[in-house]
């Protein structure tokens, strides 16, 4: 499954942005999504789940120290991992949350491409048996030290509602979504604006609203589909 390109983050003002159209809560948890994955021709539901997933994994492969066609490559294999392995899941929820779930799934495949830098007669870090038992977070290799935990939650708060805006993104006018970029993520004061897009300040305020409502509307959407 190829990684699909686009944008990889974005600014300070759009995360805070983004913190505040979403809801200050983490994520849910729920179930209903692993009942609908567990069938390999259920493609919608594949489509969401990657569409929404895969950037979060990408970002924390990234940023725990892969280059570009490594964390390319975690994407793709934590998504094989929990095709195959998502029965094994809903069966045994003593493995905790989802969220926590596939952090783990992604630490193993980060701590799968360290590896392959090393020549493979290291003692310690020589491959695991298809078959070996899930390994306990403690027990995975940390690539970023105590620091993929923290990142892990930023990021998988920002992803949503990347994948959100996204959505919202195809549904709306150019203009629409220009207007809420300028001015609710990259910032840019209200006036200056409306000056470059010539429109006037109310219709820039207009856009900021219907365009933060459309996406905390998807947001909710995305929950109910994913969870």
């Amino acid at each position: 499954m190829a990684v699909r390109n686009g944008a990889f983050g974005r600014s300070t003002s759009c995360m805070n942005t983004a913190m505040s159209v979403q809801s200050a809560d983490p994520i849910p948890t729920r179930y209903s999504l692993l009942s609908r994955l567990q069938n390999r021709d259920d493609q919608e539901s594949w489509t969401v789940f990657f569409d929404t997933y895969w950037r979060l994994i990408f970002l924390v492969a990234i940023k725990s120290g892969l280059t570009q066609a490594e964390a390319e490559d975690v994407v793709q294999e934590t998504v094989i991992s929990v095709a195959r392995d998502i029965h094994k899941f809903e069966r045994n929820r003593s493995l905790g949350s989802f969220k926590g779930w596939l952090r783990n799934i992604t630490r193993w495949r980060i701590a799968d491409q360290l590896r392959k830098r090393v020549p493979p007669s290291h003692p310690k870090l020589e491959a695991q048996p298809e078959d070996a038992r899930t390994p306990e977070l403690s027990e995975i290799p940390d690539p970023n030290e105590a620091g993929l935990e923290t990142l892990w939650e930023e990021e998988w708060r920002a992803n949503l509602f990347e994948a959100a805006v996204d959505r919202v993104k195809q549904r709306i006018k150019e203009e629409q979504y220009q207007m809420f970029d300028l001015y609710a993520l990259k910032g840019w004061p209200v006036t200056r604006v409306a000056r470059t897009l010539g429109v006037s300040v109310g219709k820039v305020y207009l856009a900021k609203h219907r365009v933060a409502a459309l996406i905390r509307t998807e947001i909710r959407a995305l929950n109910k589909k994913l969870f």
